[in-house]
């Protein structure tokens, strides 16, 4: 997996200042994403240990709220594959730290359910604690959202939709 780039203290993509990681690949090309250049997957430099290594060290200060990861799209198969062992690392090294995640997929149907024959899917997921889902709509633009870019985008629970089976929206 590549990326394109890591924001090291970044406070528009999510809760408190947090280190943003965007990962590159992406099947959805959304009109008027910011970040059309990370559709490409080859595109940016490769996700090695150093990177992962530099990260973990990024989210020590004890100001960092947490990690966020978007792209590009990290729930492509590929991308979750290559993030499940860091974000396993991540959770581990600062259990108190919380984990954000983008994803043009529509959580119910397209992860959920469309994913459900990815087996790192479920796992991935667990370590998360909030998805903010759907594809960028630019007839949806409103920037006076908080942590999305369209209307049809939410902020959930991770956490709780996992265990009360069903979704949960963040308050926020």
């Amino acid at each position: 997996m590549n990326y394109g780039e890591i924001k090291k203290t970044d406070i528009a993509n999510g809760l408190g200042v947090r280190v943003s990681l965007f990962v590159s690949g992406c099947p959805h090309h959304c009109k008027g994403c910011f970040n059309s250049e990370t559709w490409d997957f080859d595109y940016g430099k490769p996700f090695d240990e150093g990177v992962q290594e530099d990260i973990i060290n990024l989210l020590s200060p004890s100001y960092i709220n947490g990690l966020t990861v978007l792209g590009g799209e990290p729930m492509v198969p590929a991308n979750q594959r290559a993030l499940l062992p860091f974000l396993k690392k991540v959770r581990k090294t600062y259990p108190d730290k919380d984990i954000w995640c983008y994803s043009g997929y529509v959580f119910e149907d397209e992860i959920l359910k469309g994913n459900a024959n990815i087996p790192e899917t479920n796992e991935f997921l667990s370590l998360l604690d909030v998805l903010v889902d759907g594809r960028f709509i630019e007839e949806k633009k409103n920037i006076t959202l908080k942590f999305r870019g369209s209307e049809n985008q939410r902020i959930i629970d991770v956490k709780e939709s996992l265990k009360q089976g069903r979704t949960i929206l963040m308050n926020i």
